[in-house]
């Protein structure tokens, strides 16, 4: 009996710690931050890594026809480092504090203008505009107006921040901003690339409304800058062609015409359900430039409408994730480059869209994440990684205080 009591005895303390712990496990210090960073960045990851895939996938199916003898085209296995390497720029920029991508932003912006410059001196011109600037002795050459456009919207960002206290943007700090875009505005005008000019004062305008510049002082330069544009189309033949070929591609169909055309071509063919992944023929020399910026009709023909409504469901999800990150941002300048990234990741893609489906006259802009081109991808990777950036910003504060409440 006391050998009895004593074993009870015992194994009372034991019950007693098992009766405390019956309870669901609580989730440790960390996770609760990082569910909460999930969910808000979540949309933007999802948004871009559904783009990302079907890029790799579209990227393969329209190149392998220009290099039947190989397992891998070139192009696509330039896409696939491009991818990597974007990847990489992405992952910097998201770990990279938004008050050091604030003090590089000026200097950023000098470098990009003087990248500019060297493409006007040394640049090589394809299809008739002077866009590539080559690296000696690498081997390589990239596209200038990337880095431009980014670099130039971080420098905005940058000096229309600086208005602590007023609602309404100074008109120093405005003509500053203005100032920082016209630069590298003239510049691709020179190039010739205007569909990018136009886009990047475009951006620069979004962010000026954002940043509480008044709708007014906006009016007459809106006014010039729509006098200057009908100015130039009607000085530059081959701007004044491809709106020839807009009005209406079909008056001269093997012409200005052609590549619309061609588009729509791809459209029909796809109907709803599309003719198949690979099956395609319009990439079979029919559509010019289709692995680039028109990379949107082949994937009409072969994944259909439904495809169509994928790619731009995606781009539509970033849009709403990165304004999300912008509304929760505590600081201005974050809420500004959470702003001016989405636009610049989302704005290209309904413009491309509409011009593939004849709704703008052609650009020369690629569909971000899902064109061939090694710099558009790379730099569109950073520019997510700096959205991300901001994301977690927003949401550090938040996290801070769950875990304190925990002690």
């Amino acid at each position: 009996m006391k050998a009895r009591k004593r074993s009870a005895n015992r194994a009372a303390p034991a019950h007693r710690i098992a009766g405390r712990h019956r309870g669901p496990a609580e989730p440790g210090p960390g996770l609760d931050s990082t569910l909460a960073a999930l969910q808000l960045d979540a949309g933007a990851l999802f948004a871009v890594g559904g783009l990302l895939g079907i890029g790799v996938v579209m990227s393969y199916s329209s190149t392998a026809p220009l290099a039947l003898d190989r397992i891998l085209p070139p192009l696509f296995v330039e896409h696939l480092g491009a991818l990597m390497l974007g990847l990489l720029a992405a992952s910097v920029a998201m770990l990279t504090p938004l008050r050091l991508l604030r003090a590089l932003a000026l200097p950023a912006w000098a470098f990009a203008v003087c990248l500019l410059i060297a493409n006007d001196l040394f640049g090589v011109e394809v299809n008739g505009a002077q866009r590539w600037l080559p690296v000696p002795g690498i081997g390589i050459r990239f596209q200038p107006v990337e880095i431009a456009k980014l670099a130039t919207l971080l420098a905005v960002c940058a000096v229309v921040a600086r208005n602590p206290g007023r609602r309404e943007l100074s008109g120093r700090r405005g003509a500053a901003a203005v100032a920082i875009v016209a630069i590298p505005v003239a510049l691709l005008v020179r190039q010739p690339d205007f569909g990018n000019a136009v886009l990047l004062a475009t951006l620069a305008t979004l962010v000026l409304v954002a940043a509480g510049t008044p709708i007014r002082r906006l009016l007459l330069p809106a006014l010039v800058s729509l006098c200057a544009i009908v100015g130039y189309i009607a000085t530059h033949e081959y701007a004044m062609r491809r709106v020839i070929g807009f009005l209406d591609p079909w008056k001269d169909p093997l012409g200005v015409g052609f590549q619309l055309v061609q588009s729509f071509v791809a459209f029909g063919k796809g109907g709803v359900f599309g003719v198949g992944l690979g099956s395609g023929r319009q990439k079979l020399s029919y559509l010019p430039e289709g692995h680039t910026d028109f990379i949107l009709a082949l994937i009409a023909e072969e994944l259909g409408l439904l495809g169509v409504l994928l790619v731009l469901g995606c781009f539509a999800a970033l849009w709403v994730a990165g304004t999300r990150i912008a509304r929760q941002s505590k600081d201005r300048f974050a809420l500004l480059i959470a702003l001016a990234m989405t636009a610049l990741l989302t704005l290209p893609a309904a413009i491309n869209a509409a011009v593939v489906m004849g709704l703008l006259p052609t650009k020369g802009l690629t569909l971000p994440f899902l064109s061939h081109g090694g710099t558009s991808l790379v730099m569109s990777c950073a520019v997510l990684g700096i959205l991300l950036s901001a994301g977690r910003q927003a949401t550090a504060p938040a996290a801070r205080g769950a875990r304190g409440g925990r002690r």
